[in-house]
């Protein structure tokens, strides 16, 4: 038994060298070292805004830094139960593989973190929601991923935001955009761009009969301020006028929500989360940059299928995940091939098992 822990703690020393090489553990230690610094400067909070940035970039360190030297200090206790263990301690063997079975499910984090590698991963999205083809039904469904995607982001504590509503004639949602932030959210989120197709029996049919419905999600991330994007002032069609949904009567006096379109491209964004129009423009503003800058970034790869061409027409064919109610339950990545029995499990923001098999797939 001895024997087969030492080989065990070899081989994961083994691992842990190689993911400190990729991960670049000595840089990040290094950069948490300066940001924890700045944070115990006197005058740290007089800028809330870059206060703020170094708190999520201190976070988002933390996040690969903590698993790595949790796994390295179980590594260390471990080896030290087995010199016990040789010293005639009889329950140090088992405190051992107990520590193991711990460092095990530390690399499982971590192997997790080493998927988030690429340039905007760490920060948070933009997530719209757009009801497709099946009338009250798509809406109806969209209300039910609108809330899929808040539980979701509960789980991971991140901060849901909702920038633009617009309401179903009958029930649910036509549209929602939201700003979801914290550490890795569109890292996590990017893999739920697409059409998500649910089947189930209708409620709203009299008949109790079986209905498909479709609904696009688009995720973009969020973006510095400092991103190069140029957008030209005639290129745009600003709209405005009274949002929708709960706030009081400011709400229904005032043309306070913004819409604005990019002519050149036709990307549309619209925000009414502020009682303030100018600062709904600015949040809008915000948004399309992000929207435009990944949409030139693809241009640039000759990708642009990868991002907007993989969402296709919001109907049949062009789904990325099934939910299946009737006649069974079933939850299929299309792109994956992952199922998972529980829909309702997934619909109160089980993602996980979908989002880790798909940075896999594209690591």
């Amino acid at each position: 038994m001895q024997d087969e822990l030492k080989i065990k703690i070899a081989a994961f020393r083994e691992q842990l060298s190689e993911m400190e090489g990729y991960l670049d553990i000595a840089a990040k230690r290094e950069e948490l070292a300066r940001l924890e610094a700045v944070a115990a400067e006197p005058d740290f909070w007089n800028d809330q805004q870059k206060a703020q940035k170094n708190i999520a970039a201190t976070k988002s360190l933390k996040m690969v830094l903590d698993p790595f030297e949790s796994i390295s200090a179980g590594l260390d206790d471990s080896e030290i139960m087995l010199e016990l263990a040789e010293a005639g301690e009889a329950e140090a063997v088992a405190e051992a593989a107990a520590e193991l079975e711990k460092v095990e499910h530390g690399f499982q984090a971590l192997e997790m973190q080493s998927l988030l590698g690429e340039e905007f991963d760490g920060n948070g999205a933009y997530l719209t929601l757009h009801a497709g083809a099946g009338g009250t039904e798509s809406c109806d469904w969209a209300d039910m991923l609108y809330r899929m995607f808040t539980r979701y982001a509960d789980r991971k504590a991140f901060k849901v935001q909702i920038l633009d509503y617009q309401a179903g004639e009958e029930a649910g949602i036509k549209s929602v955009s939201l700003l979801i932030q914290g550490a890795y959210a569109y890292g996590l989120l990017k893999s739920e761009r697409g059409v998500h197709r649910l089947v189930r029996i209708s409620p709203f049919d009299s008949q109790s009969r079986r209905h498909t419905s479709f609904v696009a999600a688009d995720v973009t991330p969020e973006i510095d301020d400092d991103i190069d994007i140029e957008i030209v002032e005639s290129d745009l069609r600003i709209d405005t006028y009274r949002a929708q949904g709960a706030g009081g009567q400011h709400v229904n006096t005032t043309d306070s929500a913004v819409r604005i379109v990019h002519l050149p491209t036709g990307v549309v964004v619209q925000c009414q989360a502020e009682r303030s129009q100018h600062k709904n423009k600015a949040a809008a503003m915000k948004m399309l940059k992000a929207r435009l800058y990944e949409r030139e970034q693809d241009l640039k790869r000759q990708a642009v299928d990868q991002l907007y061409g993989d969402k296709g027409e919001i109907a049949w064919g062009s789904q990325i995940r099934s939910y299946v109610m009737q006649p069974y339950t079933m939850v299929k990545d299309h792109r994956t091939d992952v199922q998972v029995g529980n829909v309702q499990g997934v619909l109160d923001g089980n993602l996980d098992p979908f989002i880790e098999a798909y940075l896999k797939k594209n690591r």
